[in-house]
């Protein structure tokens, strides 16, 4: 999460790459509505903070989408993203 002041919250999902897949908006969402649109995209919920993540979660919600079928698959400007690793992407 990466709280911007004076923004409206929202969910971004990106791919493996960093790539945007897609923005929820949550501003009108309960608590209760967040947490279950979070469980039906696939995000594994620890039982306690310091719990391991199970392998099979480490990169979840591995939902299968076509932009993670193609790597470097140019943008809907037909410019290749850039490559980021987690440690150096200016949204994390």
């Amino acid at each position: 999460m990466k709280h911007l002041p004076g923004a409206d919250p929202e969910l971004v999902l990106l791919s493996l790459r960093y790539e945007e897949l897609e923005r929820i908006p949550l501003s009108d969402m309960t608590r209760e509505e967040i947490n279950q649109l979070v469980q039906d995209l696939g995000f594994y919920r620890k039982e306690t903070p310091d719990a391991p993540v199970p392998e099979e979660f480490q990169f979840a919600p591995a939902k299968s989408l076509p932009i993670l079928l193609h790597p470097q698959a140019p943008t809907a400007d037909g410019k290749t993203p850039p490559k980021y690793d987690k440690e150096e992407h200016p949204d994390l």
